[in-house]
């Protein structure tokens, strides 16, 4: 189904907008229409994570040694707590000792940040990077 698309100005500073004029050619992207329909919806998918409404999807990137004491146990008792939240996880053998996993996620917020908190508190973690969207 096609968005019903409304016109509306915008008034920036110049050097900002050569700036991000520069930036949208050097991505390839098609105007600026499209670059801001991106943002904005960036923008209102964080303010839902941050106001905790609605349903939101993402992902969780986790990098780990596994040979850290329980790490492979809590990650697994965890992701298994919250399954209602899981949709999928991918984990890779980066070396010998590192891990990458990738959980995707879809849930009421507040499950969602319950889940990711939790995940937080895991003691051997060595990164844990979220990106959040609402399905607007």
């Amino acid at each position: 189904m096609a968005e019903t698309l409304s016109r509306f100005g915008v008034t920036a500073p110049e050097d900002v907008l050569k700036e991000f004029d520069k930036h949208i050619e050097r991505d390839g992207k098609s105007n600026r229409s499209d670059v801001l329909r991106q943002l904005m919806r960036r923008y209102v998918s964080e303010e839902r994570w941050r106001e905790e409404d609605g349903v939101v999807y993402g992902t969780v990137t986790l990098m780990y040694d596994h040979h850290s004491p329980n790490i492979s146990k809590d990650l697994t008792d965890l992701q298994h707590d919250h399954g209602n939240v899981i949709i999928c996880t991918n984990h890779v053998h980066i070396s010998h000792d590192a891990c990458l996993e990738c959980i995707v996620l879809r849930g009421e917020t507040p499950k969602v940040k319950f889940f990711i908190d939790a995940l937080n508190r895991i003691k051997g973690l060595k990164s844990l990077d979220t990106v959040i969207a609402s399905g607007i």
